[in-house]
Parts: structure tokens; C-alpha cells; sequence
């Protein structure tokens, strides 16, 4: 097993590789591979350092942001899609406006229609609060 954690160069990588850290390594995969431009990754605290580590051996830029007392979100991805992050996400998921969540999405490559069903439905329970 030493060996091949030296290869990988984690030494703390977890020997049963967690589904967690599996789509950790998916996401990395499809972003190395052009098929995205920024990811959303949701885990544990106690997979933070992991996946840090892995981003920075990996050379992809990141940002990490607490959820809760458990759990945080690394978002990765393009330095400008960063930056935007930064400025955009400023308190909980939960508490974007409407417009921010559709954006956000958007930078994430959902769907832009279901994107636009989800900002229509927000925003005209907004107006109706």
C-alpha cells in the first residue's frame, strides 16, 4: 500500500477510496478534461485536506467555504470563475437571491433551461412573500 501512495503522492489518501472522493476524482477528470469550466464539490470536513491537496497537485485553482459545522464547498475551476465566486457567494447557498442562484448555476454548466425554470419558480415565490 506504501507504494502506491507514494505514486499518488497522498500520503493520507484513505485506503477504501470513499464514493465522496470518488466523484471528487470524476469531477477532476471531467474538468482536466474540458468538459467543465468550474465544479461544486460538497464533503466533509474531514475530506478537506484530501481534496485540497489533490486540487493543488493537480495545479487546479480553488475555493473552499464552509457549510455548517460538518460539511464545506471547494469550488474549482478557472481563476476568473473564481473571482466570481468570491464576489458572488458571500453567505449560504440557501440564501442566494433568485438571480444569483441562476447565475451560479450557470457557471456551474447546468441546464440552462431547468436553470431557468428553477429562477422562474424562485423568483415568483419571492414576489409573492
Amino acid at each position: 500500500m506504501q507504494m502506491a501512495e507514494n505514486v499518488m503522492g497522498m500520503s493520507e489518501m484513505p485506503h477504501v477510496v470513499s464514493p465522496a472522493m470518488k466523484v471528487l476524482m470524476n469531477h477532476i477528470y471531467e474538468y482536466k478534461k474540458g468538459v467543465r469550466r468550474m465544479v461544486l464539490f460538497t464533503c466533509n470536513r474531514r475530506y478537506e485536506q484530501y481534496a485540497t491537496r489533490r486540487l493543488d497537485s493537480q495545479g487546479i485553482s480553488y475555493l473552499v467555504q464552509p457549510v455548517g459545522r460538518q460539511n464545506v464547498n471547494i469550488y474549482f475551476g478557472r481563476r476568473e470563475c473564481l473571482e466570481a465566486i468570491r464576489l458572488l457567494v458571500t453567505h449560504p447557498l440557501s440564501e442566494l437571491t433568485p438571480e444569483e442562484d441562476f447565475i451560479l448555476g450557470a457557471m456551474l454548466g447546468y441546464d440552462i433551461c431547468a436553470q431557468c425554470e428553477r429562477y422562474c419558480e424562485r423568483k415568483c415565490k419571492q414576489q409573492k412573500a
